[in-house]
């Protein structure tokens, strides 16, 4: 029979164990919907602000995703590196070119937002997906620092390489369509026309012929170019 003035000394020496099997137990418990809400090899998607985030399921609640990171160049210590990105080591890393292929749990991948599963299966029509198991191990493969570009290698380009054997980003086709159809368009001629037309009228005294030239070519190539 314990006395009753040791039992609250028993109780808070067994609570921190029963809460560290609780943790447990609840990790155990997210793995496994993981697992069943995802399979090796999918191809996941987080809806950002101003862009669509992509990353690989390589299965037990891990992603593979292609992010730009500076904190791989300033410092080899695995720690600080592993530590979930920041916006300035974002930021820094898109300047640079430099990113880097990382593993993370879900939760850190998604960061809030809803996961969409596979939805580029049906846009990817005429390219099947690779088997499951070789889209999970070319995510694996490729795993540490990568040079990065935002229009022609980002984290679309990665997992497009990884599912479907291709390498593209329909965000950046969408963005340079975009870009093209605004700078080629008729009303920016009209303006740049303008704008050349009265640069020339100012500075017609300082102005060399091939400079003069110059001017007038560009608005007028534009405007064909619209």
């Amino acid at each position: 029979m314990v006395p009753l003035c040791f039992l609250p000394v028993l109780f808070a020496a067994l609570t921190p164990k029963q809460e560290e099997k609780k943790k447990k137990k609840k990790r155990e418990e997210r793995q496994e919907e993981d697992e069943d809400e995802f399979k090796r090899g999918d191809l996941l998607e987080v809806p950002r602000t101003l862009f669509i985030h992509f990353g690989i399921y390589l299965g037990g609640g891990r992603v593979a995703h292609f992010i730009p990171d500076i904190m791989p160049v300033i410092s080899s210590d695995p720690k600080k590196i592993q530590k979930m990105v920041t916006n300035t080591r974002l930021i820094l890393g898109v300047l640079l070119k430099r990113g880097s292929v990382r593993v993370d749990s879900v939760e850190d991948f998604a960061y809030g937002s809803e996961i969409l599963v596979n939805p580029t299966d049906k846009v990817c029509s005429s390219l099947p997906p690779l088997d499951p198991e070789a889209v999970a191990l070319r995510a694996e493969r490729l795993r540490g620092q990568v040079p990065y570009s935002l229009l022609w290698f980002n984290c679309e380009h990665y997992v497009m390489y990884c599912r479907y054997g291709t390498s593209m980003s329909f965000q950046t086709f969408q963005f340079c369509k975009t870009v093209r159809s605004l700078v080629l368009s008729r009303a920016v001629a009209k303006v740049t026309w303008l704008l050349g037309a009265g640069l020339v009228l100012y500075l017609q005294a300082a102005l060399s012929p091939y400079t003069l030239l110059l001017l007038l070519l560009m608005p007028f190539l534009v405007w064909m170019a619209s």
